[in-house]
């Protein structure tokens, strides 16, 4: 029996929404607001959350992202309740990482089979993938239903390399992260007389050349094809998508990238935080160069996350969460629009 977490401060909402789920023969959790929403869903780890957006205590927003915070939380599907209607509100919801949106009043039938959808698009991803082309294409279809990943590029044809191919030379740029379907690749380096020395090995089914993009600096080794192999790339666009817009993607992609090796897997989880971590640090202190004056101590810039996110080069809600982070570390405050940088030396440390 699926267990489902309900927050919502409104007693008759409540209680009738309950009662819908316990019919659906749903196991059901409820919570008048939102601190003790987080609580249980800290406690119970429930599949599925639903939850009100206007609460006292804590709003449907702060516990979103007091959820997404926490490792043991961060994957579970998350549906928003409003009364309002504004699309404001539905985007920064859904910016946040929500799965779905429903408005108040819905019918029975509307909240049902949101929780289905839901429920199936999430135990998708977390099945187990074949280590081949078909597999990887399952995961990346699935992956399409997340909400915030719908534009993943198709763009992903088989390249045929032949024996002794170049396939990326050090010191070159990451455009994206390879997976060889079929053959062997080498990956080397030379040393200052030239000669070659192998540093890694790659057969069917494994990814490669991902950690250069994930440190945002050029290749320090080569890679080329031992034998005729089929390979192909993953856009750098999409391969930061699936890292950067969904915990539970993230971790299922890192997973795989790192053969579900537990210390690889933290150690590459950590890459992709520090990343976007650094970017946006990058975008505020830019801004905040061309800008501010001289004998200004702190800056204020009234910016959209959109656009934000478009001079960090990352998606919007990972710049929310991010400047999330940033003023809970005192580096920044935010009021609305308007961002203020109180810790400048601070956030240009992060960008280098």
């Amino acid at each position: 029996m699926k267990k489902i977490l309900l927050i919502e401060d409104n007693a008759d909402v409540r209680e009738n929404t309950a009662e819908i789920l316990a019919l659906a023969q749903y196991d059901v959790l409820t919570a008048e607001n939102g601190k003790i929403g987080v609580q249980l869903a800290q406690t119970e780890l429930p599949d599925l959350i639903i939850c009100d957006i206007m609460m006292p205590v804590l709003d449907g927003h702060g516990v979103l992202h007091l959820l997404s915070k926490n490792e043991s939380t961060a994957g579970i599907p998350f549906i928003f309740l409003t009364a309002k209607a504004e699309r404001s509100d539905f985007r920064k919801g859904m910016e946040m990482g929500a799965d779905d949106y429903l408005t108040k009043p819905f019918d029975d039938v509307e909240l049902l089979s949101a929780i289905e959808v839901r429920l199936k698009k999430n135990a998708a991803i977390k099945r187990e993938f074949t280590r081949d082309i078909a597999g990887i294409d399952h995961f990346l279809e699935e992956a399409k239903g997340i909400q915030s990943l719908e534009q993943l590029s198709e763009e992903r044809d088989i390249r045929i390399y032949s024996r002794k191919d170049v396939i990326f030379r050090e010191g070159s740029y990451p455009k994206g992260i390879y997976f060889l379907n079929k053959g062997k690749v080498k990956v080397f380096r030379k040393n200052e007389q030239g000669k070659e020395l192998i540093t890694a090995l790659h057969k069917d089914g494994e990814f490669f050349g991902f950690l250069s993009l994930l440190k945002e600096e050029p290749y320090t080794y080569s890679a080329a094809a031992l034998e005729d192999s089929e390979i192909r790339m993953i856009p750098k666009e999409d391969f930061f998508a699936l890292i950067h817009s969904n915990a539970e993607i993230a971790r299922k992609f890192i997973g795989i990238l790192s053969d579900n090796l537990l210390e690889k897997q933290e150690q590459l989880l950590q890459l992709a935080y520090n990343s976007v971590r650094k970017r946006v640090a990058e975008a505020l202190i830019k801004l905040a160069d061309t800008y501010k004056r001289e004998d200004e101590q702190e800056f204020s810039m009234n910016i959209s996350r959109e656009d934000l996110a478009n001079l960090a080069g990352t998606a919007t809600e990972t710049v929310i969460r991010t400047l999330s982070d940033f003023k809970d570390e005192h580096y920044i405050s935010i009021a609305g629009s308007t961002i203020t940088i109180h810790a400048y030396d601070e956030l240009a440390a992060l960008k280098n």
